[in-house]
């Protein structure tokens, strides 16, 4: 299988630690996402290690005996170590306040750092876990909640093992994941992961069943809000994507694997040790091995080999793993490092390999649209209650937040659209393309920006194609714009009416007379400008240097040649001599004709 084909892989940066073994005893605290590696009850060292530690801590503790837990408090302030079942030691004194307490039988617990919440297995079963909540040195409880077992147990004992219940967060949400070996329908076979909702307040409750249509052993992650479930006989994983649409009965959402089934890439494990031993090749890392321990949300640890991974989704193979187009986007949407896949994904779908049709394309700019036009509003909302100075009274305003999965029009232009009309295209393809994203943006009234109706008119212009411009024009396909009518000016040698086209774009536009040669001027359509000029009658008043400035930055020496000549033939029809007065400023550009073309080129003063 080629590289291309994987979508799962390990981090390339683990954290590595001494393997286990019987002096060397390893143990993880999932709420700092530590590694504690304690030898020989601590008293040859214990060294911690996390994901986003420069520098491990490293220190001696006395041996007291079989450590069965090891923690820091946050932000490592405090040590706590576990010895026996009912103590717990701080190596540090400190006085300790008992704040709130509940007498319930527990089974097992489980506790999710991210959304500080425990749960606790309670009653024979087993599958009736009450959850706490804990904020702001506050203990809540929190409805309990009984888990559907398989079927109606033979015997009265534990059920439920913790092995197959998993707390993550996904979509900001808080679940409970249960990992259920049998269906409870019969005509079903293979295992299913039943996900819990468990709301802050009011009762948790069933949303969605994760189909497996497999049975075996089974390990759990969860990544970019996918959830990734791992087999152990097939050594493959598949994903999940809850927010994609599924099989909706009325009470719960049914799910199937978003993707077939693949093996984690294949990791190699450097060769550790002195410089001269390292150029050893690196040995291949034994995939799905039974050594593998898996913690929320992501991580993987080997305590055999001595390693701890982030798994991680590769987005770019998924591209050609999901034909459905639309399907895709819903997926890539949700990704968080999703951009730079949607826009290869977008100049994929015009390319001629792999052409999509056009039904395809303009639902992909739909869904691209509608996100962007989500951003748009909770922007504009925000600036609003701004201005409006809720700030003060709502701490709670918070500027939105730009995701990846924001492609505005700038990105479509430079990435996909300017690349693909430059392309040996057929141009009707093109044009359907640029109206097809133009009519997507107007259809969720996101104001179009001029340089895509830009793009539209030179694709016409360059197959003479006219007659549509002047239709797009004449129904208001193409929006009125400055930017646009300067264009149109500056097409009038090629398309005379276009000359007058643009002027009555101008005059919608309510635009100064003088506000337009500027601008026309600044975009170096000097000829374009006169014309505008002369259009309306003004070209006696205008600054001959204005003209001379901006024909000479063009470096279009003939182009000078023919302003001059106008300005020269102005002056011999206003004053009845065609040089330039001192007050005009225009000696360097005199100068300038005269080096370019030669004395004897200066228009004579006629006489009569």
């Amino acid at each position: 299988m080629g590289e291309e084909d994987y979508y799962l892989e390990l981090c390339d940066r683990p954290v590595h630690f001494e393997k286990a073994n019987p002096v060397n005893c390893v143990f993880f605290d999932e709420a700092n996402k530590q590694v504690f590696a304690v030898r020989s009850g601590g008293a040859t060292g214990v060294v911690v290690k996390g994901p986003d530690d420069r520098n491990p801590i490293s220190f001696r503790m006395e041996d007291k005996g079989e450590v069965k837990c090891i923690k820091f408090s946050l932000e490592n302030k405090i040590l706590a170590v576990q010895r026996t079942s009912k103590t717990v030691v701080l190596p540090e004194k400190r006085n300790l306040k008992l704040l709130k307490s509940q007498n319930i039988n527990v089974n097992w617990y489980m506790y999710c750092p991210e959304g500080a919440v425990i749960l606790l297995s309670t009653t024979v079963l087993g599958n009736v876990l009450q959850p706490f909540y804990f904020r702001a040195g506050t203990m809540s409880k929190l409805p309990k909640f009984e888990i559907e077992l398989p079927a109606v147990p033979k015997s009265t004992k534990l059920n439920l093992s913790e092995r197959d219940i998993a707390m993550a967060t996904i979509y900001g949400q808080l679940y409970v994941l249960f990992l259920r070996h049998h269906s409870r329908t019969s005509n079903s076979t293979g295992a299913e992961v039943v996900l819990y909702h468990l709301p802050r307040e009011g009762a948790c409750k069933k949303m969605h069943i994760l189909k497996l249509n497999r049975t075996g052993k089974f390990a759990l992650n969860v990544v970019d809000n996918l959830v990734v479930v791992h087999h152990q006989d097939t050594e493959t994983s598949v994903i999940f994507d809850i927010k994609l649409r599924g099989e909706f009965d009325g009470t719960v959402t049914f799910h199937h694997p978003v993707l077939p089934a693949r093996s984690i890439q294949p990791y190699q494990i450097p060769m550790a040790g002195p410089a001269p031993v390292t150029s050893q090749s690196p040995v291949p890392c034994k995939l799905y091995s039974s050594s593998w321990i898996v913690f929320q949300p992501d991580i993987i640890i080997s305590a055999s080999q001595g390693y701890l991974w982030n798994l991680q989704v590769k987005l770019q193979p998924i591209v050609n793993l999901l034909p459905d187009k639309g399907r895709l986007m819903d997926f890539l949407l949700q990704r968080k490092e999703c951009k730079m896949v949607i826009l290869s994904v977008c100049s994929q779908m015009l390319s001629e390999s792999d052409r999509a049709a056009l039904p395809v394309i303009a639902t992909v700019f739909d869904k691209l649209n509608h996100e962007y036009k989500k951003y748009l509003d909770a922007e504009q909302s925000y600036t609003t209650a701004l201005e409006a100075g809720q700030s003060r009274s709502s701490p709670l305003l918070k500027r939105p937040v730009r995701t990846q999965a924001v492609i505005d029009q700038s990105d479509m232009y430079t990435h996909v659209l300017s690349v693909f009309t430059e392309k040996d295209v057929p141009h009707k393809f093109v044009i359907a393309v640029l109206m097809e994203y133009i009519r997507s943006l107007n259809q969720f009234q996101i104001a179009v920006q001029h340089y895509l109706h830009e793009l539209v008119i030179k694709t016409l212009v360059q197959h003479n194609l006219f007659y549509m411009l002047h239709q797009f024009l004449q129904y208001h396909v193409l929006s009125d714009s400055k930017p646009l009518a300067c264009l149109l000016l500056s097409l009038e040698s090629f398309y005379p009416p276009a000359h007058q086209l643009s002027l009555d774009m101008l005059k919608r536009l309510s635009t100064a007379n003088d506000e337009i040669v500027e601008v026309l001027l600044s975009k170096h359509q000097v000829l374009a400008a006169l014309r505008f000029i002369r259009g309306i009658g003004g070209h006696d008043n205008i600054s001959a240097r204005k003209f001379l400035d901006a024909a000479k930055q063009t470096e279009d020496n003939m182009l000078f040649y023919t302003i001059f000549r106008f300005f020269e033939q102005r002056n011999q029809r206003l004053r009845g001599n065609p040089n330039f007065t001192p007050g005009e400023h225009c000696e360097e550009h005199v100068a300038f004709f005269k080096q370019v073309f030669g004395d004897q080129a200066l228009m004579r003063p006629t006489t009569f």
